[in-house]
């Protein structure tokens, strides 16, 4: 799918910056990433409108990039899976809910929970100039992390996008608990493309293959990771930046990518079709043929090689980008 942003959320945006000071906007995108990067949670960055639409003209669009790939890798794996419900926690502007309306467009309601009135106010507004679901969404300001807290009403899609680098290490666990408390269907899990964003995911897999879910990306196995330090499961998504992009990350390519990883976890009830492999890193082709990374579904790592002189085969691999199945 298309990684830009659907017309009417980026025409939404477009909107809120009329008569805005760009240089101000992008002032304040700097504080906020740093703070983001400094492990400090959206209640105690995001604290007013303007560093709302900050973040939305920085960080939106990428995040959405990536959310976006992850739904449709998902969709892959599983083809009957059509959610009606959808619960986006640690939703921020709606990034998540914008992404999973476009691969599943069916979907009847969807719950937004974040700890910042600034983000949850902006995602209504964004929200208005999309489809019905979004426009009519239920949104809550609480914790994700608060002690005794009510559980949250159960929905077919659950996703928590770039939120569990928010949360205290102490606390992600039982996050991911009430996560999959709250999940009928499918539980996805994206976190920036970092060691310490595969080392989370590594620990939110490990706690929901023990609490039952059954794995439906990206890993093709349920086995331990075959990967070592200083290697790391990571992905990367391609987005084009607008010139208002570009100005509030101080940036001059026209382009980004994007480095992510996910996880999405399947209750019993959803049909999974494993891929037999998934590629790893970059194809590296060359004149003799196309070298590959792969994990395997038996759990183990393969660096193979696809020689030209194999033409069907070679023809199949040199189509083959980071993360594709096999």
């Amino acid at each position: 799918m298309n990684p830009e942003l659907p017309g009417p959320l980026r025409g939404a945006i477009e909107a809120r910056l009329e008569g805005v000071s760009r240089r101000d906007l992008a002032e304040r995108a700097a504080k906020v990433s740093a703070a983001y990067r400094g492990g400090a949670g959206s209640s105690g960055v995001v604290l007013g409108p303007d560093d709302a639409l900050a973040y939305a003209l920085a960080r939106l669009p990428a995040t959405y990039a990536a959310d976006l790939a992850v739904f449709t890798a998902l969709a892959e794996v599983c083809p009957d899976f059509a959610p009606a419900t959808l619960l986006d926690a640690g939703a921020g502007p709606g990034t998540a809910s914008w992404a999973a309306l476009e691969v599943w467009p069916k979907i009847e309601a969807a719950l937004l929970l974040d700890e910042s009135g600034p983000f949850l106010d902006l995602a209504r507004i964004l929200g208005e100039a999309g489809p019905p679901v979004l426009a009519g969404a239920e949104r809550r300001r609480v914790s994700l992390t608060a002690a005794g807290g009510e559980a949250w009403p159960r929905a077919d899609l659950v996703v928590a996008s770039y939120v569990l680098a928010e949360i205290a290490g102490a606390a992600q666990p039982t996050l991911v608990d009430r996560l999959w408390a709250a999940c009928v269907g499918v539980l996805v899990l994206v976190e920036p493309g970092t060691p310490a964003g595969y080392q989370r995911i590594l620990a939110a897999r490990t706690r929901l293959i023990a609490a039952g879910a059954r794995l439906a990306g990206p890993c093709p196995h349920a086995e331990a990771c075959p990967l070592s330090s200083p290697d790391w499961c990571h992905f990367v998504q391609r987005l084009p930046r607008s010139r208002d992009h570009r100005q509030a990350k101080g940036a001059e390519a026209p382009f980004e990518d994007e480095k992510f990883i996910w996880l999405a976890a399947a209750r019993d009830g959803v049909a999974v079709s494993p891929p037999s492999a998934r590629v790893l890193s970059p194809p590296r082709q060359a004149k003799p043929g196309v070298e590959l990374k792969l994990c395997l579904e038996t759990g183990a790592l393969d660096h193979r090689f696809i020689p030209r002189r194999d033409k069907p085969a070679f023809a199949a691999a040199r189509r083959l980008d980071w993360g594709d199945t096999l």
